[in-house]
């Protein structure tokens, strides 16, 4: 049953962006990034402002900052005084009162809540103030922070202090000096676990006394990094090259002293040894750790930053980062030196790297940006953009795709352009960045600048918005429906494409039907997509009313709530194939065969051996679902009906039987969670949006297993016509098709480009996209103006050095479907050998779901509950966990896992013996 006062919430890692951006402060806003990002973040929690805003009502103290904020900064006041002179007082008087006022049962229990989160012993006790460790205003050192806190009651006691410090004397006068309004807005409070630091300090990814942004300042000591921040300790201080790493120069403090946490609260001081205060205190490992993090940190943040650090048992662990606010002159390499101006875009990969991961070839990328150009042209249609409007709409939709060192990228503020279309756009927005899986959400204040024409004042403006949202309204209602007409209609076009063999015609035959093509499955895909906004809709206002009907409900909650109606279309290839290895398990001569023969001559010893029976499942199999392979979005890689040897090593892994009980879907689990704590209308109303949403992702489902063979009746066309151009000498081989743009073969056919080129572009490109793949590719970063020039690529964090591995014993990511399970790690990038195993892969896509069936669980360092393989990973019940930042740097093959689909952890139980230490990949290239 729904509550009605529900206890105050603590704000963890795994609380919604928007809680944190509303409740958190500024710490706790950057601790939630850094820990959603994948940095290496000690376990924390924070006691929001409602905790505080709760106290604050119960203890009168509410009455006395309604009077505070009436205040003038300093001119003159009550009494002829301003803030500046009574500043003293004022803070003395509410610090005694915040001190002495009983918290409350919700407020004690909320604090003990916390701390009972980052589970108990020594914490640090951080002030989190509303407005602080902004990009503006640091108002560092302005309040108060405590190590080494032990006990509830010593917790408590520091809570107070730390909510009395963004009142202190030297809080308001920061206010004054800075002519921001006295009141703080309320301080939340940050309860972080210790780290027995071996040695700490604080990182600058810009030389705060001149401003450089190509330079990274390093300050270290030994133990805590208190010595350092106080002062009391003359630290290290070591120079680096901003892009390399580089050792530009070194002092060497005294170091005459270390902090290290005592039995009581605060530190301890020791003697250093003499013979350690006179070397540099980090090692060379040390430096190009902390400054590879720092450029992770900058370009997630965009902005240099203040890194606050510690070195523990070989795990460098991010303490706190914040904007660098003070810098001696604007950024720059010199003192002439300009930042790039123009148009800011964001980039990042965050789910379109399950349809396009790693290196995609330039004819993928352009055919892609080219088909969703003309789909979410067609879906503003579709919505009644007409005129002036549907002009603007076309300057954005071609550029939804962007296309770095071989990778693709979501030009992401153009998603939130096309988001607003529909109605409910801040909801929608919200869970726009859930399904895409990215780390970090946009401000308010650049979400709601972001439109997908120039809005309309007045009347027709009004008016304009209305028709959308009767039109949306109307599809929205009708959705299903349409979903039917257009399975039907599809799937009667399909055949007439997909039964012809494109290398028996002419290049150009082949070309017109491939126009053909886009213009009849791919240009009328656009009105379905507001399928697409009905999920978002949907399981938005879903998660909604769990939040606020059920408080307490575990992540997963929602996700299994809204899992697809029914049997999932696209899971029909897992259990396809596990009905294929029964069918082999049961004949022992047919499964030995398979398993002492190699992939690529399977199919040749089943016919030579007389297994016709089985040769004809295979074969139905690949007829069935050869379209669907790994990769299959990417029109280099071959389909298993074109190389039928992959199915063969995946029908080895599922004659494998795990001994694992597949449960199927996890909507029983939701419905027992629900039907103990939610009855009468709630649930009702609960249940109303749940059907719609689970409908509406069981029809998305069938829309992407259409998406797939368009994409694969697409790829034999354009195979037929790249034989066609190398038969013409217009190409060395005909996979050199690939290497074109998709304008430059329609070009080809239609007479419009300098054709002597092909060949020596082609080439060229190859060899540079050989180079490109061993390149690290950001997940998110920003550039100005021309993306790829004006230092835009060097400031994001391309790097070619191996991924460091942190030694790190748990990692956490988003839970997408409970369970627990236990068992040896697989580290891949394709999907094979899982073997009962725990898949660990850095990006999947719709081609790894036969692999499914043989995995004991499933980790994806990038992704979203909202992406394929989470969807049918529910479907079959197999506990998952995505958004498992650094999984594939971290973990090896042979790592022995415990993987708590819940609660999103996977805890690393033992290491793979010693002679496996090589096994399975050292991190993804792109991680």
């Amino acid at each position: 049953m729904g509550s009605g006062r529900h206890r105050l919430r603590i704000l963890t890692s795994a609380s919604d962006v928007s809680e944190i951006a509303e409740l958190a402060g500024g710490k706790g806003r950057n601790l939630h990034a850094l820990t959603a990002a994948g940095f290496h973040v000690p376990s924390w929690s924070v006691i929001g402002l409602d905790v505080f805003a709760e106290f604050a009502r119960g203890s009168g103290l509410d009455e006395r900052l309604a009077a505070l904020a009436a205040l003038p900064a300093g001119g003159q006041g009550d009494g002829g005084r301003g803030l500046c002179e009574t500043a003293a007082e004022i803070a003395a008087e509410i610090a005694a009162l915040i001190g002495s006022a009983p918290l409350g049962e919700r407020v004690t229990e909320a604090i003990a809540l916390a701390y009972a989160q980052v589970g108990g012993g020594p914490v640090a006790v951080r002030s989190s103030g509303a407005q602080e460790d902004g990009t503006e205003h640091s108002f560092a050192g302005q309040f108060d922070s405590f190590l080494n806190v032990r006990g509830l009651d010593q917790v408590v006691a520091h809570v107070r202090r730390c909510w009395a410090s963004g009142f202190s004397e030297r809080s308001l006068h920061y206010r004054a000096r800075h002519r921001l309004p006295p009141d703080t807005g309320g301080v939340a409070v940050v309860l972080q676990r210790m780290v027995p630091a071996e040695r700490s300090g604080v990182l600058f990814t810009a030389d705060p006394a001149t401003g450089r942004d190509d330079r990274h300042v390093v300050s270290a000591v030994h133990g805590l990094g208190e010595g350092l921040v106080s002062g009391a300790v003359d630290a290290d201080t070591v120079v680096l090259d901003a892009a390399t790493g580089e050792v530009l120069s070194t002092v060497i403090g005294e170091k005459k002293e270390r902090y290290d946490a005592g039995t009581g609260p605060g530190c301890t001081v020791s003697p250093v040894a003499p013979e350690d205060r006179g070397t540099l205190c980090l090692t060379t490992e040390d430096l190009t750790r902390l400054h590879r993090a720092g450029l992770r940190i900058t370009a997630h943040h965009g902005t240099p930053q203040d890194i606050e650090w510690a070195i523990a048992d070989g795990t460098l662990w991010i303490l706190q980062s914040r904007p660098v606010t003070a810098l001696g002159r604007p950024l720059g390499t010199a003192p002439g030196h300009r930042e790039p101006e123009g148009e800011e875009r964001l980039w990042d990969n965050s789910n379109i790297i399950e349809s396009f991961g790693g290196v995609v070839s330039p004819l993928t990328y352009t055919f892609a940006a080219d088909t969703y150009a003309k789909v979410y042209e067609s879906y503003a249609r579709a919505l009644g953009v007409r005129g002036d409007r549907l002009r603007e709409v076309q300057e954005w939709t071609p550029y939804l795709l962007g296309y770095f060192h071989g990778r693709v990228y979501y030009n992401l503020y153009h998603w939130y352009r096309m988001v607003r279309l529909a109605p409910l756009y801040p909801l929608n927005r919200r869970v726009l960045e859930k399904a895409l899986g990215v780390s970090e959400s946009i401000s308010d204040e650049c979400a709601d600048a972001l439109h997908p024409f120039t809005p309309q004042t007045g009347l027709r403006g009004w008016f304009s918005r209305l028709s959308r949202t009767v039109i949306f309204t109307r599809r929205f209602l009708t959705v299903r429906k349409s979903m039917e007409v257009f399975h039907r209609d599809f799937y009667r076009a399909y055949e007439v494409f997909d039964n012809v063999d494109y290398d028996a015609l002419p290049g150009d035959e082949t070309h017109r039907r491939f126009r053909r093509l886009q213009r009849e499955l791919i240009e009328k895909w656009g009105p379905m997509q507001v399928l697409d906004a009905t999920v978002l809709l949907s399981v938005g206002i879903l998660a909604l009313l769990t939040r606020r009907w059920l408080p307490d409900a575990p992540e997963w909650l929602t996700w299994a709530a809204a899992a697809p109606d029914g049997p999932v279309e696209s899971a029909e290839p897992a259990r396809a194939l596990a009905g294929l290895a029964a069918r082999i398990r049961a004949d022992d001569e047919v499964r030995r065969l398979l398993e002492r023969t190699d992939d690529a001559d399977a199919r040749r010893a089943l016919c030579e051996a007389g297994h016709t029976d089985v040769l004809a499942a295979v074969d139905a199999y690949v007829a069935a679902y050869g379209y669907r392979s790994p990769d299959e979005l990417k029109l280099e890689v071959p389909d298993l009906r074109e190389n039928p040897a992959g199915l063969f090593t995946l029908l080895r892994e599922a004659l494998r039987d795990t001994g694992r009980d597949t449960p199927g879907g996890r909507g029983k689990e939701a419905d027992a969670y629900l039907d103990q704590r939610l009855r009468g209308p709630r649930r009702w109303v609960y249940e109303r949006v749940r059907r719609k949403a689970r409908a509406a992702l069981t029809d998305r489902e069938r829309l992407r297993f259409c998406r797939t063979r368009a994409f694969g009746a697409a790829k034999r066309m354009l195979r037929a016509m790249g034989r066609d151009l190398a038969r013409a000498g217009a190409i060395d081989s005909w996979s050199d098709v690939f290497m074109l743009r998709l304008e430059e073969v329609h070009g080809a056919y239609e007479g419009r480009i300098a054709h002597t080129e092909l060949r020596h572009l082609a080439a060229l490109r190859r060899r540079q996209l050989a180079a490109d793949a061993a390149l690290h590719a950001p997940s998110r970063f920003t550039t100005r103006g021309a993306p790829y020039w004006s230092g835009n690529l060097e400031r994001a964090g391309w790097s070619s050095g191996p991924a460091a591995r942190s030694g790190v014993r748990e990692l956490r990511g988003t839970p997408c479907c409970p369970g627990i399970a236990e068992g040896p790690a697989v580290v891949t990038d394709t999907p094979r050998e899982i073997g009962g195993g725990i898949l660990v892969a850095y990006r999947t896509d719709p081609g790894w779901v036969p692999a499914l069936s043989s995995a004991a669980a499933v980790l994806v360092e990038r992704g979203s509950p909202l992406t394929h393989v989470a969807v049918v990973a529910r479907e079959l019940g197999i506990p998952t966990v995505v958004q498992v930042r650094n999984a594939t740097t971290e973990i090896r093959t042979g790592t022995l896992l415990r993987v708590d689909g819940a609660a999103g952890t996977v805890t690393v139980l033992a290491d793979p013996p010693a002679d496996d230490t090589a096994g399975g990949p050292a991190g993804h290239p792109d991680s």
